[in-house]
C-alpha cells in the first residue's frame, strides 16, 4: 500500500463501515484493472541487499524517480518513502525490506497495464542502473538471511516487526523476504462481489501453482515451489487464509465488516505518528475502548488503513484484491491480470468458473491451499490434479478475454498476455520447477545466476 489514508471524518455507526465498502459498486462500463507488483532490489556488484541510506541507496533511487516522473513525494519524518501520481492515480512504495512496488493506476484494459509496466521498468532502470541497483523477479529472496535485509524507515513496519513473532513463525519472512504480484478488480453489486470473491478464493491456489516462483531460501532449495505461499500459512492466521465463512449464507458487505471488526489492529496513525495498538480489535476501538487511546473513536482513515492490514487470499476493500501469486519476471507480470480479468470480467467465464468450484467443501478448499505450495500442479482436488484444473481455468480465461474483445493497435485481444501461462501448461512445469532444474544442472548448485536470468 503506497499511502496511509487521510480522512479524519469520525465514524458514528457500523452502517458507515458497510457503506464505505458498498461505495465500491460500479457499473460494468466503469470496471477497471489495477495491478501491483513488487521486485527485490539488489546491488549489481555482489548481489547484496540495498540499504535505504546513502548516495546509492533506496532513498536516492526514490529521489531520482521523483525528478524523472514529477510525481508527488510521500514523506515520513523527513524520509521519502514513496511517490504518488496525482493525475493518473499510480504510486510507488516500499515494502519493509526495500521491495520496490508499483501500484498501477486503474486502467481499462490489460494492454494499458502492459504499457504502464513497460514505461515503469524503463524509468526505474534509467535511475537505478547508474546507482548500481538491479531488481529481481522472484517470489522470495533466494540467497539472503533475514538478518541481512535492512528495514525501510516507515513507522508501521516497526510496529509490525515487533508484533509478527507473537502471532506466527513466518511473519518477518513475509515482510522482508517475499514479493508478490496482485490484481485488483471491481464488482457491479453486492451479489456480484460475493460471487467473484467466492470464485477467486477457491481458485487462488490455482494461481499460486501457475505462478509458483520461490523455491530457494538462503542459497538452497527449500522444499517448496512457492515458499512465499507457505509463509502465509503461518504468518498471522487471524488475518489471513481462505475465509471459509465467505461461502456461507448471508455473505455480503456486512459480513466482511463483522470479520474486519474482530481482526487485531496494528496501528493508528495521527499526523506522522504511528500509535502501537497491536493485538487490539477495531471493534473495541469503535466502542471507545482501545487501551492506548481511551475514549477516542476511529475515523474513516483508521478504517481504511485497518482494512489494508488484513491479508486473506482475496481481500475486499472497495474492490477485490487477488493475493495468491508469487512475484515473477517482467514478461509474466501481465499474465496475472489477464488470467483474472478473463475469468471474472466475462459473465460466461465467471459462471463456468463458479460451476467448477461451487461444490467444493471448505475442507477441500483448505487442503488445496495447504498442499499447493509444496506440490504445485501435482496437488489433487477430488479426482483431479491441479494441473487439469489450471488448464481448464486458463481456457476459460482465454474465452473470456476474447469475448471482451479489447484489441490493441495491431488488432490483438488481451488473451495474448496469457501466452506465458500457456507455455507453462504446455511444458507441464511451474516456473519454480524450471528453476530447480537449472539449479541442479547449468547453475551448478548456485542461485547466483538467478540475479541475471530473473532480473528486470
Amino acid at each position: 500500500m503506497a499511502r496511509d489514508q487521510i480522512d479524519m471524518t469520525p465514524l458514528q455507526s457500523r452502517d458507515e463501515l458497510v457503506a464505505w465498502l458498498a461505495a465500491g459498486v460500479k457499473p460494468p462500463s466503469a470496471f477497471r484493472i489495477g495491478t501491483e507488483h513488487e521486485k527485490t532490489p539488489f546491488t549489481l556488484d555482489g548481489h547484496r541487499p540495498v540499504p535505504y541510506e546513502g548516495a546509492r541507496g533506496i532513498g536516492a533511487l526514490l529521489e531520482g524517480m521523483k525528478l524523472l516522473l514529477g510525481w508527488e513525494p510521500i514523506m515520513e519524518r523527513g524520509n521519502i518513502i514513496g511517490l504518488y501520481d496525482v493525475t493518473g492515480g499510480g504510486a510507488i512504495s516500499l515494502e519493509p525490506g526495500g521491495q520496490f512496488e508499483l501500484s498501477g493506476a486503474p486502467v481499462e484494459t490489460v494492454h494499458q497495464t502492459h504499457a504502464e509496466l513497460m514505461a515503469h521498468l524503463a524509468q526505474v532502470r534509467e535511475i537505478a542502473t547508474p546507482l548500481g541497483i538491479g531488481f529481481l523477479g522472484l517470489g522470495m529472496t533466494p540467497s539472503w538471511s533475514r538478518a541481512e535485509i535492512p528495514m525501510m524507515p516507515k513507522g508501521r513496519y516497526k510496529i509490525m516487526t515487533s508484533y509478527m513473532p507473537k502471532v506466527g513463525s513466518y511473519g518477518l519472512d513475509m515482510m522482508y523476504r517475499t514479493c508478490t504480484v496482485q490484481t485488483n478488480l471491481d464488482f457491479s453489486s453486492e451479489a456480484d462481489m460475493v460471487k467473484k470473491l467466492r470464485v477467486s478464493v477457491a481458485l487462488q491456489p490455482i494461481a499460486t501453482a501457475l505462478f509458483a516462483n520461490s523455491p530457494f531460501t538462503e542459497g538452497k532449495p527449500n522444499g517448496f515451489l512457492s515458499f512465499r505461499s507457505e509463509i502465509w500459512r503461518d504468518t498471522d492466521n487471524q488475518r489471513s487464509g481462505m475465509i471459509p465463512w465467505a461461502f456461507e449464507d448471508g455473505m455480503g458487505f456486512e459480513r466482511w465488516v463483522d470479520y474486519a471488526l474482530d481482526v487485531p489492529m496494528y496501528f493508528v496513525k495521527r499526523e506522522e505518528t504511528y500509535i502501537d495498538v497491536s493485538g487490539t480489535s477495531f471493534r473495541d476501538f469503535f466502542a471507545g475502548k482501545n487501551p492506548a487511546m481511551p475514549g477516542e473513536r476511529p475515523t474513516l482513515s483508521d478504517w481504511a488503513n485497518h482494512l489494508s492490514t488484513i491479508f486473506p487470499e482475496v481481500r475486499l476493500k472497495r474492490y477485490l484484491e487477488m493475493r495468491g501469486a508469487d512475484g515473477v519476471p517482467w514478461g509474466r507480470l501481465p499474465a496475472l491480470p489477464a488470467f483474472w480479468v478473463g475469468l471474472l470480467y466475462d459473465d460466461v467465464s465467471l459462471d463456468a468458473a463458479w460451476d467448477l468450484v461451487k461444490d467444493w467443501t471448505a475442507f477441500e478448499r483448505q487442503n488445496l491451499r495447504d498442499d499447493v505450495p509444496r506440490l504445485g500442479f501435482k496437488t489433487r482436488i477430488r479426482n483431479r490434479y491441479v494441473f487439469e484444473v489450471a488448464k481448464e481455468c486458463l481456457m476459460l480465461a482465454h474465452h473470456g478475454l476474447r469475448r471482451r474483445d479489447r484489441v490493441d493497435q495491431n488488432g490483438r485481444d488481451e488473451s495474448r498476455y496469457l501466452e506465458p501461462l500457456d507455455q507453462i501448461i504446455d511444458c507441464g512445469r511451474s516456473p519454480a520447477e524450471e528453476m530447480l532444474e537449472k539449479f541442479d544442472g547449468p547453475w551448478g548448485g548456485s542461485v547466483e545466476p538467478a540475479y541475471d536470468e530473473y532480473a528486470f
